[in-house]
């Protein structure tokens, strides 16, 4: 009987971690598409369904904001924070600080809701929030490259 001696631990080279394998990434191929395709869908509402309205003067929007007094002026930046949020929302380095940002807004919309218009539609800020939540603790090593970028300018 001949024994062999094998090594009991075996080396192996270590390969960088790509944002797909860091640990604040979505592991599964499912989640990075769901994820994904969470940013682009509230992406797209922010800027075309919610921010655009508001950037036209569209008269729901007009009467909501009049009816609030906070006429043309709180319109339009409501509408411009929507817009760009809703863009940056779909770019990789910004996209976890805009969904932190409109969880904010949608806490103020959710309060403003509650207090002015009677609660009616109070929930939606709300259910926007948990989305936009997952997408910011997601990306949150987005937030870190960001801080990284901006220091060395």
């Amino acid at each position: 009987m001949s024994t062999t001696a094998t090594p009991a631990t075996t080396a192996t080279p270590a390969t960088p971690a790509t944002p797909a394998t860091t640990p604040t990434a979505p592991r599964g191929r499912a989640a990075r598409v769901t994820l994904r395709s969470l940013q682009v869908l509230l992406g797209v509402f922010f800027a075309l369904a919610s921010g655009a309205p508001k950037l036209i003067a569209h008269p729901t929007a007009v009467e909501s904001f009049d009816k609030l007094g906070w006429g043309a002026p709180g319109m339009y930046t409501i509408g411009a924070l929507e817009l760009l949020g809703g863009i940056a929302l779909l770019v990789p380095l910004l996209s976890s600080v805009a969904a932190t940002a409109f969880i904010g807004l949608m806490t103020g919309a959710f309060i403003v809701t509650l207090t002015s218009m009677g609660g009616e539609n109070a929930a939606t800020p709300l259910i926007l929030i948990v989305p936009l939540a997952w997408i910011a603790w997601a990306r949150r090593e987005e937030t870190s490259r960001l801080v990284a970028v901006l220091r060395r300018r």
